[in-house]
């Protein structure tokens, strides 16, 4: 018995050994930290001793202004095109507010010798096509003579009639063909 028991605890103890070993060799998991990246301050630059910074922030706001001039000069234009002069039926002769308009639009070609402008010479529904041709052609002259005899160069300056072609209002009244006796104003470069 004594020998049984001796060969039991040498099992036991070979056992625990063994169980011990086997723990021993296990691969055991290593926590691995990643590095943490590099933290690169920007460059240092003083905005005020540096040339090429100062040179491309003039060249973006050269670029801004131009471009704020352009949208002005197009509202300008705008502005320009929309003021109409009118006339009385059957009439080419300017009426006064007509003038102040014609005075204001030269004063605008003074200050802009790029442009010239055409004056479109309209009429409204009333008379014949032949007849309402020849006094758009009239009207759009009396608007030419005025602005040449205001210091606008005639080479600046074109007329065409459309009659009746293009009204503002379509509609048979007196308020339209009010609107539709009139002389437009387009720019040209």
């Amino acid at each position: 018995m004594k020998r049984k028991m001796m060969v039991v605890l040498v099992a036991l103890a070979f056992g625990f050994s063994s169980m011990f070993f086997m723990a021993a060799c296990a691969k055991k998991q290593v926590r691995v930290e990643e590095p943490k990246p590099a933290v690169v301050p920007p460059p240092k630059v003083k905005v005020g001793d540096d040339d090429a910074y100062k040179k491309r922030e003039a060249e973006r706001l050269a670029r801004l202004r131009a471009l704020e001039s352009e949208q002005e000069l197009k509202a300008q234009i705008r502005d320009f095109e929309a003021d109409r002069i009118n006339f009385d039926f059957d009439k080419s002769e300017l009426k006064p507010e007509a003038k102040a308009i014609l005075t204001k639009k030269a004063d605008w070609l003074r200050g802009h010798p790029q442009f010239s402008v055409r004056i479109e010479g309209n009429c409204d529904e009333r008379g014949t096509n032949e007849y309402n041709l020849a006094l758009g052609e009239r009207r759009a002259n009396a608007a030419w003579k005025y602005l040449n005899a205001l210091g606008i160069s005639g080479s600046r300056l074109s007329t065409i009639s459309y009659g009746e072609e293009r009204p503002l209002d379509s509609r048979s009244n007196e308020g339209a063909w009010a609107k539709n006796r009139r002389d437009d104003f387009k720019v040209i470069e």
